[in-house]
């Protein structure tokens, strides 16, 4: 089993309190001889603005030193996961979830904005204090 991020409990209570099912923590994703693991999948089937989506949430906490490096690394495997999820599990939406300040101050500048809309990349902005969804970018 993958190690947790440091911001996993508080990514899956904000969903919770935003009132999604956990339907996997972890999610694993397989294809072919590759089994991987997204951190969170989860399901809102009552009514409400997403009703009946699924979802599958990687969590990034952006802690190092290098924005950047992270940006690089988060990206890849985001990548990797939307494909394997697009062969197998098309139904599910893909989110890359992080932090509420990291999002305004990394993800608003222009070349990552630039990025996010060439390879699609869909944000779940979380304010890690009070667990709670702030944004959600697709």
């Amino acid at each position: 089993m993958p190690a947790k991020d440091v911001y996993h409990d508080a990514v899956k209570n904000a969903l919770i309190k935003d009132g999604w099912i956990i339907t996997a923590d972890p999610y694993p994703i397989k294809y072919e001889e590759v089994k991987l693991f997204a951190d969170l999948a989860g399901e809102k089937t009552i009514a409400a603005s997403r009703e009946g989506k699924q979802i599958v949430i990687e969590i990034k906490s952006f802690l190092s030193r290098s924005p950047m490096r992270d940006f690089e690394t988060a990206l890849g495997q985001y990548l990797i996961y939307k494909a394997f999820l697009s062969l197998e599990y098309p139904e599910k939406q893909l989110y890359l979830a992080i932090g509420e300040i990291i999002y305004e101050d990394f993800f608003q500048k222009v070349a990552i904005k630039l990025i996010l809309t060439k390879y699609q990349v869909s944000l779940l902005a979380v304010n890690m204090n009070h667990q709670e969804i702030v944004k959600w970018i697709s």
